[in-house]
Order: structure tokens, then C-alpha cells, then sequence
């Protein structure tokens, strides 16, 4: 019987040939059994297999036998993968070829940017080769490599071909984003690439997979403002189909746009109202599918007063027609106190089309007393269309579509301008809800005057591989230093956003916080978890502008650092909810004041620093829980386009007993006090989901009163935004989650 080899002969099956890479597999492993993988593989050898598929079947035997009581397969399955990587790649598992034959070659496949060869010298180069440390594609777990075999190692997605293996693109990625460092290049270069492939840093998407191709666009999150006119909305819908493509999810604002049966012309025609005009926004955003690596995907914000709100909360649910659905696209709900104390009261909102209420919705976001004013003096004109609506029957209804739908996001409109880092109001969020940026409608494509397209860099701090809160000094100023290059040196399709120039906003998060916590010894309920929280929170906000600080020193402050509450000394621990205070009273132990002199001295180089996002894809990579969220299991299946990948939560064997899993939570109050005292620090906002186990209600029946008083408590304690609302019912052993932007997840 004939083998199949990679490069095309024939050989005699030698079944010692696969036992002989199981062995080599399993080594120094405790708790797997090479018999159990040949047993599980049921592997039928026929004449003419090529040998590709005899190891795939052996990868998948491996991942299969992954368990919460046999949790080493992870490792089996990862050096299993890694042998078939690199012999796929270069033909060879070991004497890896020069960084410098990597790059050559590459750049000729067309794959690497040929500008790379301009940055450094064949001497340099040859120097950060002999740095590379390919041992590290052995700190891989299986979920990690699969993900990044997945989607991010560049490939030719046409015909599955692999160009480089893991260290490689780090040290690519090292090298583009410290290539303007003017004194000790290649020492930024290592000390950088040590973050990344130790995973101390968390990269997100468009970095791992745009950096070092021609491909230029790195922004995460693009935040789109639709102004009430055909030019702005069909422009609007232009740079939604361009940043797409180029892998950013993106945030939309409908809320200027007027309602159905509005005048147009003096009543010439009768406006069709927003809903025909989010199908255009959703085709366009579906059609770009980002270059095979991420779904298209986007929310679209609306006020709570706003004329078709009714119908819109419903746009997202299973019932219905076609016509009067939009499915495809997520929603976030912008209310305030006014709202707020009219539900508790049990009173009446009221409804305007936008363009019938002059002036309300700027003061809606930049000044709620004002807002408050000019929406009851509205409420009492003659001369003004409206309606009246329960606000009580209006929030019961968002409170039963985002359970139904999981979707309907809330964004705190007062809570995010009163604690954000600028003077100007913020109109809107992107689309996982932790970006809170100024916008301004594009009147046209090419409008480089008025309009003002928001766009965000991400990253996060792996908190679990922080071995010291002191370290955190040395890697926030790596993390800032590469953001801040990709602000001048990535590709801009649309020239509202070249605004970024000008403020350089960043948003750096955290991922693993569940294992931080667990192998702190604490859940998301303990009250020590809350002031372990508040430590690790003040010394990466301190560390961040710090670094900010610095770069202002050495590159210059941003030019519109005079717009940000930063230049008035003004620091987020002077703005949050004082609310925290009652859950949270540690004393602050870095020098604020010290740095608020600096920072009025020298200005920051980045109007924003933090920003908490979901890392649903990343966390897979570094082998960590995802973001601030705690694990839904202890074995969670991930969903991929590629299949199931199960992942691990870190240090299993030791902390099983350690972790909070979601749905065991009692409730979701002492997850909304951890997201309290993080954006307590944060100038941006937070991802931060809720989390409902139908099992714990009567006859499992969810009362829409605790969504409705988890959302107020959420909006008490200070949170701009909430994401997702997670529930369980039982029906699923699995904990599948979805990692794919095309379902919602931010690809972080």
C-alpha cells in the first residue's frame, strides 16, 4: 500500500512512521495516551492517501479527546498542528528558513509589502533573525493555532496555501509597527515582539492580518454619523461598503434621520421613513465579507424619542415579513435620566420626527438640562407633530427584544458624555458598544471639511500573563508606541476619517480577566474581586498616559488635544459616577496629581487611551478567556467557518473549582460592579454584557423586570453602553460561542 507524499511521490505505508509522530507528540505530556488517539482516529488507510490526510485525521483525533478531565490533548493537538504548519509552509519541522528568505520570498508572492525591504537593512534583519524564538509556536494551545492557522497567518484563501508560521508574523508585525523608532530601533523591535508572541499583548484582527501586506487599514471600529439628507446617507452607505472591506466593523447613527411620513420639499413627497434606507446599510455591509477574514457587521444607533422608535425595536425579531425586517443588522436603544425617571414613574414619553424638534437632539447628547428644557417645551407646542408613549410599555418591549434577539444594545447618552475625555458630544458608539468617539455626518465621499468618520485602534493587556502590576509601565508603552505609528502610516478610503490625523484616538482593553481573578482566588461576586479590580484598572489608565505623556514629549502632543477634558487637567477619575465609591473605597496609590501637571505641561499625543472590547478571536490565539467575560464553561466550543474549536480555560487542572462561570452567577450585580470600577478609569467605554440562566426562574420563565432593573443598576453604577444579553436554556451541553463579526462578536 502507496502513501502520498506532500511533494507528490510515492512511498510504502509505514504505520511506525505515525506512531513515531504521536510519540514525539505526546512527549513530556501527562494525562494522554498515544493508543487513545490511534483508537479515536478510526483512521482508514487505502492506497494512494496522501500522507496531508493521515495527519489531519490525527490533529482532529487529538482535539476530539480535548476534556475537562483530559485537558493535555490541547497540547498534543497543538504540536501536532505545528508539525503539519510548518511542513505545509517550508517542507521542513525544524531548520526554519532566514527571516530574510521568508520576506524575499513573500514579498515576490506578492503577499508581503514590498516597503518592508525600504525599512531595514539585510544586517538588521539578519540580527532579529537570530532573535526569533520558534520554540514559542510551542506555547500554542490547539484552540490558539487553529485560529491562527484560521485567519490570521497569511494565506491564499483561494487555494488554502500558507506563506509564513507564527513567529514570522510577529516579528513582521514588530518590525512595521517600531520601524520609525530613531534611536534603539532594534532593541523596541525585540522588546515588542517579546510582548506579542509571549502574549502578553493581545493584537486585534485587522493588525494580526493587515500588517506587513500592502493592505494598509488597521482601525478596528469605524463610527459612521447619518445626517438627515440623500447625499449623507447614500455617501454614508459608500464609506460603510469601503471600510468593510477593509476589515473594520462598523457603528452607525441613524437618530438624525427623520421619520416615515415627514414632509420633504414642503410636502411635496412624504418621506418612506428609516427602515427602507437600514436595508440599503444592510446589503452593503453583508456584501463585503472583509477579505474572507471577518463577516461584515454593524449596529446602528437610535434615541429613544425618536419618531419610528416602535418600529424599529422590533426590526430585528423572527416574526413579521420580510418588508418590515432588518434582521442583519444589531441595534442600540439611546436613552437618559429623563427616560429613566419616566419609566420609574410610570409616565409618558413623547416621539418627534428629528427635524421637526430644532436643536433637540445636539442637546439630547451635549447638555441633558438643556435637553430636558427644550423636550418638555416640545411636549407642550401645538405646532409640533407627536405622540405619546408609555415609557414603561416602550422599555418593556426593548427589555423582551434584546432577550429575544440578544442584540439591543443600550447606550447611556448622558453617562457617556459626562464622563468622556472630550469637550465635544458624543453622539454614538461602534458596533460592539466600547468606543465613545465625536462624529460629524459626511456630506459627501470625498467631504473633507465638515464631516468627521471616528475610527479606533485596539489592543488589549493579557492580565493573566501580567506577572507584575510594575510591568505594566514597560507594555502600555509598547502598545501606545505601535498604535500611535498606525495612525500615521495606515490607509485611509474615506477622507472624513482622516481626522484621526488630529485627535489619535486608541483604545486599549484587557483580555483573560476570569483567570486573573481565579488565580487571585476571588469570583465577580467577592468583594475583594471588586478592589482587585480597581488596582489593575488605576495602574493601567495611569501607565497609558503615561506613555501618552511621553510620546507628547518625543512626537508632540495630538493637534486637537485643546478639544479633550485632558487639557483642562481634567481626568476620568474626576468625572465617574460617584456611585462606585459606594462599592469601591480603596485609596489611589500612583501620583494623579503629579500627572495631571504633566499632561497640562505637555498634552498627550491620544485624545482617548482605553476602551474595553470583547476578544473573542484574539483570546483563542493567547490562550485566554475572553476580555472581561467570565466563561460560559470550563470547555468552551467556539465557533468557527472552519468548525468547532474547543478551548481550554487556563490552568484548568489547578483551578477548575476557582472559576465564575456565567450562567452560575446569582445575578449579574457583581459583574456590573467589576465593569463599574473599570470604567471608573476608562475614557472610553465598555463591552460589558449581561448574563441570564432561564433555569433560575419559576417554570423558566425570565421576568422582564430583571432585565429592565439590570439595565438601570447598569446605568446607576456609571456604564456608558451594554452589549450583548447572554442567555442560556438548557437546550446545549456545549457552550458554543460564536467568534465570527458576521454574528456580532468583535474579531478583537
Amino acid at each position: 500500500m502507496k502513501v502520498k507524499k506532500r511533494d507528490g511521490h510515492l512511498e510504502d505505508f509505514n504505520i511506525e512512521k505515525i506512531h513515531d509522530v504521536l510519540f514525539w507528540a505526546t512527549k513530556d505530556i501527562k494525562g494522554v495516551n498515544v493508543s487513545d488517539i490511534e483508537i479515536n482516529a478510526k483512521l482508514q488507510v487505502y492506497d494512494g492517501i496522501e500522507s496531508t490526510k493521515i495527519h489531519e485525521v490525527l490533529i482532529y483525533s487529538a482535539a476530539d479527546l480535548i476534556s475537562e478531565s483530559t485537558p493535555n490533548y490541547q497540547h498534543v493537538a497543538a504540536n501536532l498542528l505545528n508539525y503539519y504548519l510548518r511542513k505545509q509552509v517550508f517542507g521542513v519541522s525544524d531548520n526554519m528558513p532566514s527571516l530574510q528568505e521568508v520576506i524575499d520570498q513573500n514579498i515576490e508572492h506578492g503577499v508581503y509589502d514590498k516597503n518592508i525591504l525600504d525599512l531595514y537593512t539585510k544586517e538588521e534583519v539578519a540580527q532579529l533573525d537570530n532573535f526569533i524564538k520558534h520554540n514559542r509556536d510551542y506555547m500554542f494551545v490547539y484552540a490558539g493555532l487553529q485560529q491562527l492557522v484560521d485567519k490570521y497567518l497569511l494565506k491564499d484563501r483561494t487555494t488554502g496555501k500558507i506563506y509564513e508560521t507564527p513567529q514570522y508574523m510577529y516579528m513582521l508585525i514588530a518590525m512595521i509597527l517600531n520601524s520609525n523608532e530613531t534611536e534603539n530601533r532594534l532593541k523596541a523591535v525585540k522588546s515588542f515582539y517579546n510582548d506579542i508572541s509571549t502574549f502578553e499583548i493581545s493584537l486585534p484582527t485587522p493588525i494580526m492580518c493587515g500588517v506587513r501586506t500592502p493592505s494598509r487599514q488597521y482601525s478596528s471600529c469605524t463610527l459612521i454619523d447619518v445626517g438627515d439628507s440623500l447625499p449623507s446617507i447614500f455617501h454614508s452607505n459608500t464609506a460603510v461598503g469601503y471600510y468593510t472591506a477593509n476589515r473594520a466593523g462598523i457603528g452607525l447613527n441613524f437618530g438624525r434621520v427623520r421619520g416615515v411620513g415627514s414632509k420633504i420639499r414642503n410636502g411635496e413627497i412624504v418621506h418612506t421613513g428609516v427602515i427602507p434606507f437600514l436595508k440599503m446599510f444592510e446589503s452593503t455591509t453583508k456584501c463585503c465579507t472583509q477579505n474572507g477574514v471577518r463577516g461584515g457587521s454593524s449596529t446602528t444607533h437610535f434615541p429613544f424619542w425618536h419618531k419610528e422608535i416602535e418600529d424599529i425595536l422590533v426590526l430585528k425579531n423572527n416574526r413579521g415579513t420580510d418588508d418590515n425586517r432588518v434582521r442583519k443588522m444589531d441595534y442600540s436603544f439611546q436613552v437618559n435620566r429623563l427616560f429613566y425617571k419616566r419609566f420609574v414613574e410610570n409616565q409618558n414619553i413623547t416621539v418627534f420626527s428629528p427635524q421637526e424638534v430644532p436643536d433637540l437632539y445636539d442637546a439630547f447628547f451635549a447638555d441633558t438640562e438643556e435637553f430636558i428644557k427644550l423636550y418638555e417645551k416640545y411636549e407642550r407646542s401645538r405646532s409640533v407633530f407627536k405622540r405619546e408613549v408609555s415609557a414603561r410599555k416602550l422599555f418593556m418591549q426593548f427589555c423582551q427584544e434584546r432577550i429575544e434577539t440578544g442584540r439591543w444594545y443600550v447606550m447611556n447618552v448622558d453617562n457617556a458624555n459626562d464622563h468622556s475625555s472630550f469637550n465635544e458630544p458624543i453622539y454614538m458608539s461602534n458596533l460592539c458598544q466600547e468606543i465613545t468617539l465625536p462624529t460629524e455626518p459626511i456630506k459627501h465621499i470625498d467631504d473633507t471639511e465638515d464631516g468627521e468618520i471616528a475610527l479606533c485602534i485596539l489592543s488589549a493587556i493579557n492580565v493573566g500573563a501580567v506577572r507584575k502590576l510594575k510591568d505594566l509601565e514597560n507594555i502600555t508603552y509598547n502598545i501606545v508606541k505601535a498604535l500611535d505609528y498606525i495612525i500615521d502610516n495606515q490607509y485611509y478610503p474615506v477622507n472624513a476619517s482622516k481626522k484621526m490625523f488630529k485627535r489619535r484616538s486608541i483604545g486599549v482593553g484587557i483580555t483573560n480577566l476570569a483567570y486573573y481573578l481565579a488565580k487571585n482566588g476571588y469570583t465577580y461576586e467577592d468583594k475583594e474581586a471588586i478592589d482587585l479590580v480597581d488596582e489593575l484598572a488605576e495602574n493601567i489608565q495611569y501607565y497609558l498616559l503615561k506613555a501618552s505623556v511621553r510620546l507628547a514629549k518625543e512626537r508632540g502632543k495630538c493637534e486637537w488635544f485643546d478639544r479633550t477634558k485632558y487639557s483642562k487637567g481634567i481626568l476620568p477619575i474626576d468625572t465617574y459616577r460617584k456611585e462606585v465609591d459606594g462599592i469601591c473605597n480603596r485609596e489611589l496609590t500612583h501620583d494623579w496629581e503629579e500627572l495631571r501637571k504633566e499632561i497640562q505641561e505637555h498634552g498627550l499625543r491620544n485624545s482617548t487611551l482605553t476602551a474595553l472590547m470583547p476578544c473573542e478571536s484574539s483570546s483563542l490565539v493567547t490562550n485566554s478567556t475572553n476580555g472581561i467575560e467570565p466563561p460560559r464553561s470550563l470547555v468552551t466550543i467556539k465557533k468557527s467557518k472552519q468548525g468547532l474549536i474547543p478551548q481550554v480555560v487556563p490552568e484548568i487542572s489547578k483551578l477548575k473549582n476557582k472559576y465564575t462561570l456565567a450562567y452560575d452567577m446569582n445575578d449579574n450585580t457583581g459583574y456590573i460592579n467589576i465593569c463599574a470600577v473599570l470604567q471608573k478609569y476608562f475614557d472610553q467605554a465598555i463591552s460589558a454584557n449581561h448574563y441570564y440562566n432561564f433555569a433560575r426562574y419559576e417554570e423558566g420563565n425570565l421576568p422582564m423586570s430583571v432585565v429592565a432593573k439590570d439595565v438601570l443598576y447598569s446605568y446607576k453604577m456609571g456604564l456608558k453602553t451594554l452589549y450583548y444579553a447572554n442567555t442560556d436554556d438548557g437546550k446545549t451541553d456545549t457552550g458554543a460561542e460564536e467568534s465570527d463579526c458576521a454574528g456580532g462578536a468583535c474579531k478583537l
